[in-house]
């Protein structure tokens, strides 16, 4: 059994969900987007994928939700693909399968921004995934604070809130600050 606590991760499971919302009771995921990558954020392995959902249900979970109409194109192009996603369980077996794969018997630690929410959503809707993760976490959001409260350095993100895109905006805001702070 590896000892999580002294365990030097070797790769990165870069992760970004699309909900209907912040509350993994209520709301649920319509995409995720993974790219599994080394510490030079060389990609190693990559997954995308539509969750299938009840057309009613997100209609009625996007309604009158701030988020959802700032981006009413994200929300239209989502509810039109509906019928042709997977699963949640399809997408959970596929993203078990490519993380046993990918790390073997090292737990896989999720990085991300504000990565925290994905996290909750995983253990709540994907238990069988959540057992494969790492306790610890890298949160680009984290950087961002320091950065920001005491650098005075910002990243100026695009903000087009589709998965895929997201995870690699928030490799790039990393290997912006860690170009910025001379690591």
């Amino acid at each position: 059994m590896i000892d999580k606590k002294h365990m030097v991760p070797t790769k990165l499971l870069w992760v970004d969900l699309e909900m209907t919302g912040l509350t993994p009771s209520k709301d649920v995921i319509l995409e995720i987007a993974v790219e599994i990558t080394d510490f030079d954020f060389k990609p190693l392995a990559s997954f995308e994928a539509r969750i299938q959902q009840p057309r009613q249900l997100v209609a009625d979970l996007m309604k009158d939700n701030a988020f959802w109409d700032a981006y009413p194109e994200n929300r239209d192009d989502f509810l039109d693909k509906l019928d042709s996603a997977k699963t949640s369980q399809q997408v959970e077996q596929e993203l078990v399968a490519l993380v046993r794969t990918q790390f073997g018997d090292e737990p896989a630690i999720l990085a991300g921004n504000s990565i925290h929410a994905d996290r909750g959503f995983i253990e709540y809707h994907w238990p069988e995934l959540f057992s494969l993760l790492h306790y610890r976490v890298l949160d680009v959001t984290a950087w961002k604070v320091v950065m920001q409260g005491k650098y005075g350095i910002e990243y100026t993100k695009k903000e087009t809130h589709r998965a895929f895109d997201d995870i690699h905006e928030s490799i790039e805001e990393l290997q912006f600050y860690l170009k910025n702070t001379n690591m």
